[in-house]
């Protein structure tokens, strides 16, 4: 029986049928493992495709850089015009040139921190029924996509719910509080953003709860525990980084809405009395305002309050990092 050996290839005949047979080329180590010598063709693939990711890293990483060079530069005559008073300053009024974005960043920081206050229960509530009690089965499907079509519905849609339908509930409950009843304000739009929010922190508190290694739950169900121990002293303290980091996606996604929470919150340039009271967004004005923008430091302010809003998410994406590391770390 003749074998010829090629670089990649061996040929051998079949002793059965006369044929030919080509197999991958086995090299076998000192230590007896076998291993696949890989050709020149897949070791080029694998250097392009290594060159590939690192190439749209890299890529992804300038834009972030060139979207906030952008907004440094087009802001530049606000800054020379406003100062750091930009950040503190209480009063907006384009007609005197006189810009601060005090009032905005604090109906931005309210609406985005109570919004993921009302959503925390709910998300974790969705999570664990679906990752633990209802993994599978009609009605876990059925929660699914109606969780999944919370997140996908526009958030214009959102707004016109908020408008017909929590605003009166909000009113009617503002009247009986003693509260002004105007409806629109800061709770009205942490409502809605509440509601929006949801599923980003449900879904990946889902994925993570399944991750959980079933031994783990099993050694714990064989010494006793209930099935609120084991989700309180297994399923929670093994999920922990992943749960937060949910909680991270819902914030950024509260601090970036613009459309449903500009038609909910009242567009006021006042520090809000109350959560209650109407008030503004550093995203609603910018929407309100950037087409009437008539002369250049007016637009260079809106472009500047972009860009505060920017380094704000930044700098609440970077704590929560910083958080998430020290939970895998324990």
């Amino acid at each position: 029986m003749e074998t010829s050996v090629d670089n990649d290839l061996i040929t051998r005949p079949d002793l059965t049928t006369g044929r030919v047979i080509a197999s991958t080329k086995i090299q076998e180590d000192v230590k007896g493992i076998k291993r696949v010598k890989r050709s020149h063709r897949q070791i080029r693939a694998e250097n392009v495709f290594r060159r590939t990711l690192v190439i749209v890293a890299l890529t992804m990483v300038v834009l972030v850089l060139g979207i906030m060079l952008t907004l440094v530069v087009q802001s530049i005559p606000s800054i020379k015009s406003a100062g750091l008073g930009f950040l503190w300053g209480k009063t907006w009024d384009p007609v005197k040139d006189v810009f601060g974005v005090y009032p905005f960043l604090l109906g931005t920081i309210l609406t985005s921190f109570m919004a993921l206050i009302i959503s925390i229960p709910f998300s974790f509530a969705v999570g664990i029924f679906l990752g633990e009690y209802y993994p599978k089965g009609w009605v876990s499907n059925i929660l699914k996509n109606t969780v999944e079509l919370i997140a996908a519905v526009p958030s214009v849609i959102y707004g016109f719910w908020g408008l017909a339908v929590l605003v009166p509930l909000v009113r009617g409950f503002e009247t009986k509080i003693g509260v002004d009843p105007v409806g629109l304000g800061i709770f009205t739009s942490s409502l809605i953003l509440a509601v929006m929010i949801i599923p980003y922190a449900a879904s990946l508190g889902r994925s993570m709860i399944q991750m959980v290694p079933s031994n783990l739950k099993e050694a714990a169900y064989s010494l006793g525990a209930t099935r609120w121990e084991v989700i309180r002293s297994v399923i929670l303290p093994y999920t922990r980084s992943g749960l937060f980091a949910g909680i991270m996606l819902s914030l950024g996604r509260a601090l970036g809405e613009t459309m449903a929470v500009t038609m909910v919150i009242g567009n006021t340039s006042l520090i809000p009395k109350n959560i209650f009271s109407p008030g503004n967004t550093m995203a609603s004005v910018i929407a309100n305002e950037f087409t009437e923008a008539d002369h250049p430091v007016y637009l260079s302010a809106l472009i500047e309050l972009g860009l505060v809003l920017f380094v704000v998410t930044v700098v609440i994406n970077m704590i929560g990092k910083r958080l998430i590391k020290g939970f895998s770390n324990e």
